[in-house]
């Protein structure tokens, strides 16, 4: 599938959220009946966060008729590729081809413990590694298309590489600056698809509130070089990682404000280059909350249906 055709699949606007991973079998009914009313309401395109697997994938897929579904993202230290490739030619077969798969390193530190990583062969080669996944995923007995597939890419090498290899890059934790650096690198046809946290706020609402809110989330991603080093490129210092983050890089990297206010900032994405935007409205309990009121108030102002 082209590149056009498969950004139009995708729509302008698709909802980011870990607690749509269906992994609890209490909530996998609830989270259903919310992947069905995300999809009623315009949204383009459901992204599972938080290192999901196919099988969550499936269950989303079952649970609407038209939305594509979205790995954000598939770790390739945790699945094995051949496995993969076999997984997502049966869903997509199942499914009407609405299934992407949105493939990534995770964070590069050195790794411990039951990570997956612990003895890999490439497991300080993050690069080297994703260039290889790609390599079996191509290689299968039903290779997974590169129409089918995108990259996390932050940096200028991952980027190439989403740019050579895959529909395009669904960058986490970005900025419009970054998304501006991001197009010139991919060119004008791979998509780009960056997710962008948002904080729901009425009229007048409390910003410094939303702003302790959202230190309470960016705390453990400060720790991950992977993201301090994106931050640096663009131009942020240390100091703004200490604390939880300056107000300077809580106010570039979420939406704090009214819906209104929210949507002006997806258009800054736009405006930069990106094709869709992934939006995760971050809450006191993200992860487990499924805040359907913020979903249908932004889907009020957002360009969910084009």
């Amino acid at each position: 599938m082209a590149a056009m055709a498969y950004n139009a699949q995708l729509g302008k606007i698709g909802i980011w959220a870990a607690a749509l991973r269906m992994d609890d079998p209490a909530r996998r009914g609830q989270v259903g009946e919310a992947a069905a009313e995300l999809e009623e309401l315009g949204y383009g395109t459901l992204w599972i966060g938080g290192s999901p697997s196919p099988d969550m994938a499936q269950q989303l897929l079952e649970a609407t008729t038209k939305a594509t579904v979205g790995t954000s993202i598939l770790s390739i230290w945790d699945h094995a590729a051949p496995q993969v490739a076999a997984r997502h030619t049966q869903l997509n077969d199942e499914h009407d081809g609405r299934f992407l798969l949105g493939l990534g390193v995770s964070h590069g530190e050195k790794p411990t413990g039951n990570d997956h990583r612990a003895n890999h062969p490439l497991a300080d080669r993050p690069y080297s590694a994703m260039r290889g996944y790609l390599d079996v995923l191509d290689g299968a007995t039903r290779p997974v298309p590169a129409q089918q597939r995108a990259l996390a890419a932050l940096g200028p090498k991952m980027l190439q590489l989403a740019k050579e290899r895959s529909l395009g890059a669904i960058p986490y934790l970005v900025t419009p600056e970054h998304t501006s650096e991001a197009r010139d690198i991919l060119g004008a046809d791979p998509v780009l698809a960056p997710e962008l946290k948002a904080i729901v706020l009425p009229e007048g609402g409390d910003r410094d509130a939303a702003r302790a809110t959202a230190r309470g989330y960016l705390s453990m991603y400060l720790g991950f070089a992977n993201y301090r080093n994106s931050w640096l490129r663009l131009g942020f210092e240390e100091a703004d990682f200490a604390g939880g983050g300056s107000d300077r890089l809580i106010d570039a990297v979420f939406a704090l404000g009214t819906p209104e206010q929210i949507r002006a900032r997806v258009d800054e994405f736009y405006a930069a280059g990106a094709d869709h935007v992934a939006l995760q409205v971050v809450t006191e309990n993200t992860g487990i909350d499924l805040p359907l009121p913020q979903w249908r108030t932004l889907a009020e102002v957002l360009p969910v249906a084009g």
